[in-house]
């Protein structure tokens, strides 16, 4: 009854801990501007389906997709069994659904096979982090914090899966003896290893125990396993791998008009019209709901939420990065650093609001120049090859498209070759300096 009693507090103040964190990252989301989806629903599930779900994108690089494909099933599959374990710890049962007998060995047995894949892609992707030492891991955005986020989930993945196969040596290797000691042969310890091929290996080494220190070794590894998922839980809603529960809602609102298209603003095009059209009334009242309060995007207030949602689901991969030509040529831009800063801006307008009590009090602060510098947006080419590689069809483009409308229409700042682009559209109604009368001149 004690142990019960332990475990539901426990798993209540981890879920305390989760709904609280999971409030302040609505909240921010939240705080971004409302857009409308477009497109049919089945074209969206269908995404959700094959990019979230099925990982369509992550399999232009086989290597790594496998390995996270191990992960990623070990992490579905497996909750079965953890689902187990929250039953067993409320109910003070063992097991419990050991009643489905046959069919309940070759789960423990897929389980364990699982655990065993997600250990050795945990151990390939550290290696590739920090022996191989790939480019991509190791710009100057992936120092500190984001360096330390990726190799503390996946340490803690290994000893998740390591108690889990643990205990199943234990348990596995108490029964084998148990049933050795009632017949008098080892027929019958073979059926229990059938149950645990992996961690039957290990009945080797735990032989020297005894019967009270498996037992003991069995409720340690039981206690850490789900105190362990429980702190991994908490711990996931704070980290990039966040991304596990929004990759779903992501690519379900990802863009669905051509990639290369960008969207225009309601107020600007209409002005546009009017230009281009002879009968219309110039002095005709623009709608309400046509004039924003800011062009383009100065904070994360003016960002849709679509686009706040993104930086919440960003998986701090660096395919991105690594498939933007800005980067390649040894320009400062870097996609990912532009949904990373763009989060972080997010998370600490929400510390402050927290502070004043749900209430935004300017802090003089802004996305563009304290976070995202002028030279950053201006190397973009808006080639789209950031959002093509994302695993789940993230934008940053667009945001970098927003902040260059906020410089351009409110501060009326652009590098030179673009204010004489410019000047030339409005004064000769063509990117190049000379007279229209003169464009023809070329071809004679």
């Amino acid at each position: 009854m004690v142990s019960q009693v332990l475990f539901i507090l426990l798993l209540a103040t981890a879920s305390w801990f989760i709904a609280r964190r999971a409030r302040a990252v609505l909240r921010n989301i939240r705080l971004g501007a409302p857009v409308t989806s477009d497109g049919p629903a089945s074209i969206r599930w269908r995404n959700m389906l094959l990019v979230a779900l099925g990982q369509k994108k992550m399999f232009d690089r086989p290597l790594s997709a496998v390995m996270h494909l191990f992960i990623y099933a070990g992490f579905i599959i497996i909750n079965i069994e953890v689902l187990e374990i929250l039953i067993d710890g409320i109910a003070g049962t063992h097991r419990v659904f050991a009643f489905m007998g046959s069919f309940y060995a070759v789960l423990i047995a897929l389980f364990e096979w699982l655990a065993a894949l997600v250990l050795l892609a945990c151990v390939v992707f550290l290696a590739r982090r920090n022996l191989l030492r790939l480019k991509r891991f190791h710009m100057r955005e992936m120092t500190g914090w984001p360096k330390n986020d990726a190799n503390i989930i996946l340490v803690v993945e290994v000893l998740l899966m390591s108690a889990f196969l643990l205990m199943n040596g234990a348990e596995g290797g108490l029964m084998s003896r148990s049933l050795a000691s009632a017949t008098g042969t080892k027929e019958d310890a073979m059926l229990v290893a059938s149950a645990f091929p992996v961690s039957a290996l290990l009945y080797p080494a735990l032989d020297s125990l005894s019967n009270s220190g498996l037992v003991f070794l069995e409720r340690f590894c039981w206690w850490f396993h789900i105190l362990g998922i429980l702190c991994f839980i908490v711990y996931l809603t704070y980290s990039k791998h966040l991304h596990i529960i929004l990759a779903f809602p992501n690519t379900w609102y990802s863009k669905l008009a051509p990639a290369g298209s960008i969207h225009n603003l309601a107020s600007v095009t209409r002005k546009v019209k009017l230009m281009l059209d002879p009968n219309a009334d110039p002095y005709a009242a623009a709608p309400a709901t046509d004039a924003p309060s800011r062009f383009g995007a100065k904070d994360v207030f003016d960002l849709s939420w679509v686009q706040l949602m993104n930086a919440y689901s960003c998986t701090e991969c660096g395919r991105c990065t690594s498939e933007c030509p800005a980067n390649q040529t040894g320009k400062l831009l870097s996609p990912r650093k532009i949904m990373m800063d763009t989060r972080d801006r997010l998370e600490e307008v929400g510390a402050l609001m927290d502070a004043n009590g749900g209430e935004w009090k300017d802090d003089g602060k802004s996305l563009i120049r304290d976070y995202i510098t002028e030279e950053e947006i201006w190397a973009c080419t808006t080639c789209n090859a950031c959002t093509e590689a994302c695993p789940v069809n993230i934008n940053p483009m667009e945001i970098i498209v927003d902040l260059r409308r906020y410089l351009i229409m409110e501060e009326s700042k652009s590098p030179e070759s673009i204010t004489v682009m410019f000047n030339n559209i409005e004064n000769n109604g063509a990117p190049w300096a000379m007279s229209p009368a003169d464009r023809g001149k070329w071809a004679v």
